[in-house]
């Protein structure tokens, strides 16, 4: 069906899908040195994102793209990642999910920022096919600025 013959979705405020999810690091996440590899961080990362965006979109969404993958320090064998995963914007078929991920030993309970990343995700339907899914209600001037970044990252990409 037409995007425009769809009826209107309802807005879902970002509380509604925020994600969390913690991680151990096991030896078999790491590299020879016990530090974490930093694909084993992103896949972590990806999943806390399809979390969100398929509990925003009420629906199975893929991954379509990720964005600005930043890593900011280091995690070894033993620590404790914490990944929060938000909407920053939905657009028709498509939404944004920024991810950020903290680190903690467990002796010392001080979080440090370990990375951040933006996730598109797409939303589908059974037959694979996309689907509309719900736009974002802002409801603080984070939300806010959070989805205009959004748009500007997009309006930048699409530019590519």
């Amino acid at each position: 069906m037409p995007a425009y013959l769809q009826p209107a979705l309802k807005s879902k405020p970002v509380s509604f899908s925020e994600t969390i999810k913690t991680e151990v690091v096991c030896p078999n996440d790491t590299n020879p040195m016990g530090i974490l590899q930093g694909g084993q961080l992103v896949q972590w990362m990806d999943i806390a994102a399809a979390v969100t965006a398929q509990t925003h979109a009420e629906s199975i969404c893929v991954t379509a793209s990720i964005d600005t993958v930043r890593f900011y320090n280091s995690a070894k064998t033993g620590d404790i990642l914490t990944i929060k995963s938000k909407i920053t914007r939905a657009f028709n078929t498509s939404m944004e999910i920024m991810v950020e991920a903290s680190v903690r030993q467990v002796l010392d309970n001080t979080p440090r920022p370990l990375g951040l990343a933006y996730f598109t995700f797409v939303a589908i339907d059974e037959n694979a096919n996309k689907r509309q899914v719900p736009p974002v209600a802002i409801h603080s001037e984070e939300d806010k600025r959070n989805y205009q970044k959004a748009g500007a990252r997009r309006e930048k990409n699409t530019a590519l």
